[in-house]
């Protein structure tokens, strides 16, 4: 089967993923419920047919590329830079918590501060594919509290490049070890790659892609125009990623904003959405194939710690801040609902951290199984939100 290993992972991966998805909707749970369950199915903790761990986190990175590109056609600059205000410290201050409430967590059950400080940060950072998801299905993205929560996902998805970079330094801080001296040039160096690719996006992209998608659309034929787009899409996010050490999100996301406004925006956004679909199945069926199902009984109580962090920490975090800023009830409570999980980028971190060697495999299960719970409870947040909405408006 190794021969066809990529075609076995989706093939499964989807079948299963439809069948407990439509099984999760008629039990009245989100269907994520079930992508994420069919990940655990064939996932190599458990028996049965085990997929490529390797290559589905790969097809979910697409499927991350694809969203966050569909999202940024969708949105203006002008719509980003009218949240700045409140995205930005909103982000930073929010990381800043859940990262403290993860160290203090790490330190009380005994673990290495260099451990507990990758914990911490690992649940600070939410997941694009859930948050998007969540906000084009009740159909937020043009909304206040939508434009708020791309804003904020921006500034987290900066952040987190930086700590990735830093992630080496900031372990020797944790450890009491000596920080390498070329720290500060390594951080300098990539603030000014970031900073560099947004403004040839700003300066050439905004320029030349509208003019080569028109270029694309002038030869009246489908296919083309869909594979230039995905191709646009693609090739952007891996030269962020490769030239510039931006992530493959924030390249797609700063595409997609290149292309906003034009004539052929709206077919565009619409002949990718199935794509984008399948590939978001994907993700979710990758992070059920990390999970090791184990880890519910063999640490149950540090499991509902962690998530107890990022479900209630992180989502009182983005209340009060949003209180703070003087925002109506409603946005606080969506904008908490939306950022109380943890995904794509949590694993990587974490990922680091086992590379690094500070990392334990329990530890590393902590993470996953609260990101998997995480996403799981987000739909029932979102749900009451929206039922306490109603019945505010009502009254």
């Amino acid at each position: 089967m190794e021969k066809y290993a990529l075609i076995s992972t989706i093939v499964l991966g989807l079948v299963l993923a439809f069948v407990l998805g439509f099984l999760a909707h008629r039990m009245r749970l989100s269907p994520i419920v079930g992508y994420l369950l069919a990940g655990v199915a064939v996932g190599p903790y458990t028996p049965g047919f085990v997929g490529d761990v390797g290559l589905a986190m790969q097809l979910a990175e697409i499927g991350v590329i694809l969203l966050m590109f569909g999202v940024g056609l969708k949105f203006s600059l002008s719509d980003l830079w009218t949240v700045r205000g409140v995205a930005l410290p909103g982000a930073l201050v929010q990381m800043g918590v859940a990262t403290g409430l993860g160290y203090l967590f790490g330190v009380v059950t005994g673990l290495p501060p260099a451990e507990s400080l990758v914990l911490g940060v690992s649940l600070s950072v939410a997941s694009t594919v859930v948050l998007l998801r969540a906000l084009e299905e009740r159909k937020l993205t043009k909304t206040e509290e939508g434009r708020l929560c791309v804003g904020w996902l921006v500034v987290e998805d900066v952040a987190i490049v930086l700590a990735i970079v830093l992630l080496p330094t900031l372990v020797a801080i944790g450890d009491g070890g000596q920080v390498s001296p070329d720290a500060a040039l390594r951080l300098v160096e990539t603030l000014l790659k970031i900073a560099a690719f947004v403004a040839l996006m700003l300066v050439v992209g905004a320029r030349v892609f509208p003019w080569l998608i028109v270029q694309v659309a002038h030869t009246k034929s489908r296919e083309l125009l869909s594979l230039g787009t995905i191709a646009l899409a693609l090739g952007v996010a891996y030269a962020a990623y490769a030239l510039f050490d931006a992530s493959f999100a924030l390249g797609a996301f700063l595409a997609g904003i290149m292309l906003n406004g034009t004539r052929f925006t709206h077919k565009i956004a619409e002949d990718s959405q199935p794509m984008r679909d399948t590939f978001a199945v994907l993700f979710f069926v990758s992070v059920g194939m990390l999970f090791n199902p184990l880890a519910l009984v063999e640490q149950p109580l540090a499991i509902a710690a962690v998530v107890g962090v990022v479900v209630l920490g992180k989502g009182l975090a983005a209340l009060a801040i949003a209180a703070l800023f003087r925002l109506p009830l409603k946005t606080g409570l969506l904008v908490a609902a939306a950022l109380a999980q943890i995904g794509e980028f949590s694993f990587v971190l974490a990922g680091l951290g086992r590379l690094l060697g500070v990392v334990s495999e329990q530890t590393y299960n902590l993470i996953l199984a609260a990101a998997l719970l995480s996403i799981a409870l987000n739909p029932l947040l979102f749900g009451a939100v929206e039922r306490w909405a109603r019945r505010a408006a009502s009254a």
